[in-house]
């Protein structure tokens, strides 16, 4: 019996997770999924206005460092290395282009090489196929393609870090369609790196040609028809489900509500070209632009009263939220503001050629944004079964 009794309280008890110990330390929980994308595409717009190659590659470092710190081991947290990998490819077909349509140089440019001139007609002039390239002109467009980059990986990091599937329980029900759509569309591409790993892990063991042309075919065709499974595996969880039943709404609401919709649309992108040119009317500034918004939300509150949908534990939102998400927002309120330093130190030129400055305040707001890695609760970790 004594044997028996000390067994007993030995042997492990599944059960809620301990309280934080004496040291303060968080208990680890998955961010709001809605955070995480308001912390990227803050970041987003902040490198939007700038075109300093310094401030770009500090925002990837910023990345880098987030993405490491806050990320799952979930299918979709695997693939921001590719991302990296789009963002070199999209900074070499700039450059690439740059150099193929040349422009011309100047006798104070840095010749570098010259490639073979292409005479064009007289309707295709202001544009040159090949010629001599300068290093300001690749370094230029060097710099553009590293924006580009910098934009697609601040995507990246919100793929990798955000949940989709649970991102799709915040949207209001007028878009839960539309979010689905958005959803599958979002998850396509960490569902073809979780399916390119397993078909390279799978072609390691058998010991088959992992490199070159002729492997090609070998992994292609696998990773499609696993794409293909899945789609088809996600349809019949939709059906079961019972996605694409009947709405309830009449037609008079549904043409209330698609009317709605169309003028809030109009009157936000109204409201947009009122912000964006100085010499459009007063009346299409913010007046627009908040009527817009108004129309939308109506349509929205109206659409989604045919929708009924329940949530199981949803996500909270608490005030790790609330900080990593106005880190990300604060950092581009003072890259669009320009409070504190020269707007010119945010597109530095390259003719003539002169190493680019690093200006005090965006640098600050860029770091800022990165405090999201510490900011934010550690991540759950894997679960496994308890041993026996």
């Amino acid at each position: 019996m004594t044997a028996v009794a000390r067994t007993t309280v030995e042997a492990p008890v599944s059960g809620p997770r301990p309280a934080p110990d004496a040291g303060g330390r968080r208990l680890p929980r998955l961010l709001h999924p809605m955070a995480w994308w308001v912390w990227a595409l803050a970041l987003a717009t902040a490198v939007s206005r700038t075109n300093n190659p310094l401030l770009l590659f500090l925002v990837l470092a910023v990345l880098g460092y987030v993405v490491t710190a806050r990320r799952t081991e979930a299918p979709w947290a695997r693939g921001f290395k590719y991302y990296l990998y789009l963002a070199l490819t999209v900074v070499a077909i700039r450059v690439v282009f740059r150099a193929v349509f040349a422009t011309g140089i100047t006798p104070r440019d840095h010749f570098l090489f010259s490639l073979p001139h292409l005479p064009t007609p007289d309707w295709y002039a202001g544009i040159r196929i090949g010629g001599p390239v300068s290093l300001e002109a690749l370094l230029s467009a060097a710099t553009d393609g590293l924006r580009l980059a910098c934009m697609l990986c601040c995507i990246g990091a919100a793929n990798t870090l955000a949940n989709p599937k649970r991102a799709l329980r915040v949207l209001p029900g007028a878009l839960y369609e539309l979010g689905v759509a958005v959803t599958v569309a979002l998850s396509v591409a960490p569902q073809l790196v979780q399916s390119v790993q397993r078909v390279l892990r799978a072609r390691k063991l058998r010991a088959g040609r992992t490199r070159g042309a002729r492997a090609l075919r070998g992994i292609v065709v696998p990773v499609l028809e696993d794409a293909l499974e899945r789609s088809l595996r996600l349809a019949a969880a939709m059906d079961s489900r019972g996605y694409g039943r009947a709405g309830r709404a009449t037609p008079r609401s549904r043409r209330i509500t698609g009317a709605l919709m169309l003028l809030g649309m109009c009157g936000l992108c109204a409201g947009a070209y009122g912000l964006l040119d100085a010499t459009a009317p007063a009346f299409l500034g913010l007046p627009a632009l908040g009527l817009g918004a108004l129309l939308c939300v109506a349509g929205l509150r109206l659409g989604g009263r045919r929708v009924t949908r329940t949530a199981y534990r949803p996500d909270p939102w608490r005030l790790p939220e609330w900080a990593v998400a106005g880190s990300g927002v604060l950092a581009a309120v003072l890259l669009l503001t320009h409070l504190g330093y020269d707007p010119a130190q945010l597109n530095p030129t390259f003719y003539p050629l002169t190493w680019p400055r690093l200006p005090l305040v965006p640098t600050a707001a860029i770091l800022l944004a990165g405090t999201a890695g510490f900011l934010a609760p550690p991540p759950s970790p894997t679960r496994r079964a308890d041993a026996p």
